[in-house]
């Protein structure tokens, strides 16, 4: 794990600097540090400013910042143009004109595979449990619904969605039988194998500040008692069945394979 320092590049946004730093027992930046002793003291810095909530490494060189921007160019050109319910995400999930499903996302990360599915017509539930990327998710969700006022087609996708910052298992458990989700999805983090080029330097920091997903194996086996229909988890697509369960079936792409448990028949 990495340690992290709390840095307000805005006045105004002083109090919520100071709220976050209590939420998340980092440190707010003393302004006296000279550059390099912060980055002896501190791997990486959260940075309030005018664009929002990032996660940018102190030394500079190894990468830009990370943020949640579902607003972005690419995330635009996605919603538009990423293949709509012909997607295997949405294929997996069980996307179809008759069926829009209820899927709770038990690793959400920064929302990406939640903002696609919930562009599709989906409700999402989005379960983050490391307080740092449930900081940078919930910031770009609220400044989606703050530019719904000039994108209104943004602003209906991210209604469909909601955060919670919890521990999955937990939630998990605490739902009632009216509660339980059409789909559960899951992308576990697992600890990196070996440096390469192909790893982006964004998702070495992550790995390097969330850690490895340990207890996937038993979320899938809370997961498959409470879905309704089916389980999607998310495995790179060499990686082995995760908790040495087979699959009904999978869905494999150049990278990513989507390992579909059904258990009952989707509606329609």
């Amino acid at each position: 794990m990495s340690t992290i320092v709390i840095n307000c590049k805005n006045s105004l946004l002083s109090d919520q600097a100071k709220q976050l730093s209590k939420e998340l027992g980092y440190p707010m930046l003393n302004s006296a540090l000279n550059l390099e002793v912060k980055q002896e003291m501190f791997e990486y810095e959260l940075i309030l400013d005018e664009l929002g909530i990032s996660l940018s490494p102190t030394n500079a060189k190894l990468h830009g910042a990370i943020r949640c921007d579902f607003g972005s160019a690419a995330n635009t050109h996605r919603r538009n143009y990423g293949g709509g319910s012909g997607q295997a995400i949405a294929k997996a999930v069980g996307v179809s004109g008759r069926f829009r499903p209820k899927v709770l996302d038990l690793t959400a990360g920064l929302g990406a595979d939640g903002f696609v599915l919930a562009s599709l017509g989906c409700s999402m539930t989005l379960i983050e449990r490391n307080k740092v990327v449930h900081s940078l998710l919930s910031d770009g969700l609220e400044r989606a619904r703050l530019a719904a006022s000039t994108d209104t087609a943004l602003g209906a996708i991210i209604a469909r969605i909601t955060l919670f910052g919890q521990d999955s298992k937990t939630f998990l458990q605490s739902l009632t039988l009216e509660q339980r989700p059409d789909i559960i999805y899951i992308d576990p983090m697992f600890p990196e194998r070996k440096k390469s080029a192909k790893v982006k330097k964004e998702m070495q920091a992550f790995h390097r500040i969330v850690g490895s997903d340990d207890d996937s194996a038993d979320l899938l086996g809370l997961a498959l008692e409470q879905a309704r229909y089916r389980v999607v988890v998310k495995r790179s697509v060499s990686a082995e069945q995760l908790g040495n369960l087979t699959p009904s079936y999978s869905l494999s792409g150049k990278s990513t394979r989507f390992d579909v448990f059904a258990l009952n028949k989707l509606p329609g």
